[in-house]
């Protein structure tokens, strides 16, 4: 499989929270008008005027109150079900180059904008109120077609945020991973093979978040991860009414 890919290394994060600042800016997206409920994640969640949002979460592990920081993006799955939410052709794109899913602002014209965030198995997508577009991560695919890496991954001073070819972000999150299980024995690697975004956590992703894994999510418990299940009940439907 080829195209770029991000490895993220969740033990090197310091939610300094560049990469959500620097996505806005790129994107020229506009600032969130928040209040404090409780949390130093701000916005609260994601939306059509956030598309990259660090999470904070406190958890309690081996009897020690600890933060863990998530980035939140669009995965840019290898086989993306938001696809299979389309109705109006064209509105979502599959780059054959970067394998990057890209919305274009014929989601515009899509009568279910819901569709896509309920098809998602991470919950990403969202629509901006005011333009009706529906909003996400592109992977900075400007930047990547002109030969720079994502906003993002510039901007992080830690080492958290990785992007290139496919091969050598898996082979460095191989890597990665070994070193951090003599500290972290629990840390794995989520998603490696279904999404082109991957994370190295030391803990459980539950522990991160609800959504950071499909398999994880609470949404669907059985033999079908999440995300099976949502391209297993999305996909007919499609077929019927096209």
């Amino acid at each position: 499989m080829s195209g770029k890919s991000f490895f993220v290394d969740l033990t090197l994060c310091t939610a300094c929270r560049g990469c959500q600042v620097a996505c806005k800016q790129w994107k020229k997206l506009p600032a969130e008008k928040t209040t404090n409920w409780g949390s130093h994640q701000n916005p609260k969640d994601l939306s059509g005027n956030t598309i990259r949002l660090v999470r904070f979460s406190e958890v309690q592990i081996d009897d020690k109150l600890q933060w863990l920081f998530f980035p939140e993006q669009c995965r840019h799955c290898v086989e993306p079900p938001c696809i299979d939410a389309m109705e109006v052709p064209g509105s979502v794109v599959h780059d054959e180059e970067t394998g990057a899913v890209v919305y274009t602002d014929l989601t515009m014209q899509e009568k279910d904008k819901d569709a896509f965030q309920a098809s998602c198995p991470y919950d990403i997508p969202r629509a901006n109120q005011e333009t009706g577009k529906v909003m996400k991560c592109d992977m900075c695919i400007d930047r990547v077609q002109a030969g720079m890496r994502p906003a993002c991954v510039t901007s992080c001073p830690t080492g958290t945020m990785n992007f290139g070819d496919r091969d050598e972000m898996l082979a460095l999150a191989e890597k990665r991973l070994a070193e951090v299980q003599e500290k972290w024995p629990d840390a794995m690697l989520v998603d490696p093979d279904e999404t082109r975004v991957i994370y190295l956590v030391q803990t459980d992703p539950d522990s991160y978040y609800e959504m950071l894994s499909a398999d994880a999510s609470s949404i669907q418990k059985g033999p079908m991860s999440r995300k099976q299940f949502l391209a297993k009940l999305g996909r007919p439907v499609k077929r019927m009414t096209s």
